[in-house]
């Protein structure tokens, strides 16, 4: 083995588990920053995790230079350098993450330039020839068919530093509950357990427990979403127990949890037992480990295109004037590319809606924003597009293109969640369906402003529909803070001219927004629009975007629950 690759097979190494050792720094404060309250905190936090995986990455790749005392830039040192790699990753706590790790130094070498399985961990990761170390993840205790006494062991070992506001309370709820849900579905005979994951996950305002009752071949799993009372003491939220309401509680629109896993294959492997369907890679984002989902999912992508015979073809709907958007039947998700010319009324630059996809990737979704996986050089064979995209592609992003033979290597897109498009959607619902998804349309639109967003463009072509009905935004390439817009009211004409003038005769300026115009996104569907004036009409009052500005100014952090408010125990109190 070359002596030079072994070097640099460690220098990786040493710089993934000190990553791994400073993101667990900085995910072992979670809990201090929920008791303490320090919303303000919980949000820079997440932002310092998101940007300490490239500056790790940037700073092995710039030691790596020293190390090996030769240009990284030669393939034959990278193939001795994986295979030394792989070597010492048996036995690893986090086997496949370093892989990851390896490949995102090589990438940054090479410039996401031919990626070769070689060369890095593409598509055949290293095996795990030794076991690795046990970590028991779960806290696990018998049932004693005593409801009470399980659901106090359970708060007992969430470990919080600050008491439950009222805990007798919360049990006797959750006791209520679990007669009238769980019980009915346990075996009558039998040991029953509980079993939790031992460390909480925390999010926004809140911390989950997450766990399940089992027995036998039966699995019963719950989550208990506990708040703050921003006065010394938490509570226990709700209990979820319904499947769709624990997938999405791990929504692709949601962010990234903050939970203490050292080994995070052991939380994976729990979660997908309670949430079978589940894809690994969605798993991964949402316990935040983007970069290793990205791994995963390209495995993934790979392996279901291999086994469908479907072309790639744009993507139904409206067609977008900044992105190029592909799919195929039978595929969850879309490539969106950047257009090389935006129509007008659109005036915004490449780099422009880079920033705004980044800008997404590190705010609070609050389940309305789809998250993202961004792609260079991905290859594909260009025999599985169809005449009609392919002529679009080479139209609308020459740029972004490389044809080789049969293999079309887009430079650059991102990948997402397929949804229905909202303005199809109310093309075919029922009444009491678009009663509903009006609503959801501006729930939407409040709780991204009341997180500090606003979407710029709200043509309902913009958003999307999942499978539990809600809406979510998915294109932002005007999306910025809600503090940056100037919310004006329509200046009320003086004179005829102005009357009749077919363009403003008022002066605008680039971030003034006028409420009142929000109407005109129903155009071709006034019957959206007056179910959506009955429920949301207060959107078209430039008062009330000058409220929510000012409460967040004064540092208001939203509210962001992944469940109704009927499902909130205090709501039903009350």
């Amino acid at each position: 083995m070359n002596k030079t690759a072994r070097r640099l097979a460690k220098a990786i190494l040493n710089g993934f588990d000190a990553f791994f050792a400073e993101y667990k720094n900085i995910t072992y404060g979670a809990q201090g920053r929920f008791e303490r309250a320090d919303w303000q905190e919980v949000q820079s936090a997440m932002g310092q995790r998101l940007d300490l995986y490239k500056q790790k990455v940037i700073s092995v790749a710039d030691s790596a230079r020293d190390i090996t005392g030769q240009d990284l830039r030669d393939r034959d040192l990278w193939q001795q350098t994986k295979a030394e790699f792989a070597r010492i990753i048996q036995g690893h706590r986090n086997f496949e993450i370093t892989q990851t790790f390896f490949n995102s130094v090589y990438c940054y070498v090479f410039a996401h330039q031919q990626i070769r399985d070689l060369h890095a961990f593409v598509m055949n990761p290293a095996s795990q020839l030794t076991a690795l170390p046990s970590e028991d993840v779960l806290l696990r205790f018998r049932y004693e068919a005593d409801a009470a006494a399980a659901f106090r062991n359970i708060l007992d070992n969430c470990g919080f530093n600050i008491p439950f506001e009222d805990k007798l309370r919360d049990v006797g709820i959750l006791t209520h509950v679990f007669e009238a849900v769980f019980a009915p579905r346990l075996p009558a005979t039998g040991a029953v357990w509980v079993e939790m994951l031992e460390s909480l996950f925390f999010r926004n305002k809140a911390a989950y427990v997450i766990g399940r009752f089992v027995s036998g071949g039966v699995s019963l799993p719950f989550i208990l979403p506990v708040l703050n009372n921003e006065q010394g003491g938490v509570y226990v939220d709700t209990l979820l127990h319904d499947p769709d309401d624990i997938s999405i509680v791990f929504s692709f629109s949601r962010s990234y949890f903050m939970v203490d896993a050292s080994t995070p294959s052991a939380y994976i492997d729990f979660l997908r037992t309670i949430m079978p369907h589940k894809e690994i890679f969605e798993l991964y984002s949402a316990i935040g480990f983007p970069k290793h989902s990205k791994t995963v999912y390209y495995r993934r992508a790979v392996e279901m295109t291999l086994a469908s015979q479907d072309e790639y073809v744009t993507a139904p709907g409206i067609k977008g004037m900044v992105m190029q958007v592909f799919t195929r039947d039978g595929f969850d998700y879309v490539y969106k590319l950047i257009r090389e010319r935006f129509a007008p009324p659109k005036n915004v630059t490449r780099a422009h809606v880079r920033h705004c996809y980044a800008l997404v990737k590190r705010w609070e979704r609050g389940g309305r924003m789809a998250d993202t996986q961004e792609f260079n050089n991905l290859a594909f064979d260009r025999r599985r597009f169809s005449a009609e995209l392919l002529a679009e592609l080479r139209r609308e992003v020459p740029s972004l293109l490389e044809e080789k033979g049969n293999v079309l290597v887009i430079k650059h897109c991102y990948i997402e969640r397929k949804m229905e498009p909202l303005n199809l959607y109310v093309q075919h619902c029922t009444d009491e369906q678009l009663h509903n998804v009006m609503d959801e349309y501006g729930n939407a639109i409040k709780q991204l402003a009341a997180g500090n967003l606003f979407p710029g463009d709200m043509l309902l072509k913009n958003f999307g529909v999942t499978r539990h009905g809600r809406v979510v935004f998915y294109d932002y390439d005007e999306i910025c803070p809600l503090t940056d817009c100037c919310f004006r009211w329509l200046p009320e004409p003086q004179t005829e001219e102005q009357v009749l003038a077919g363009q403003p005769w008022y002066h605008v300026a680039p971030n003034d927004i006028f409420p009142e115009e929000f109407s005109l996104f129903f155009s071709g569907n006034q019957h959206a629009r007056r179910v959506f004036e009955e429920l949301h009409g207060e959107l078209y009052d430039p008062a009330w975007w000058l409220a929510m500005q000012t409460r967040i100014r004064s540092g208001y952090v939203a509210d962001v629950f992944p469940y109704r408010k009927k499902q909130r125990f205090q709501q039903r109190a009350v």
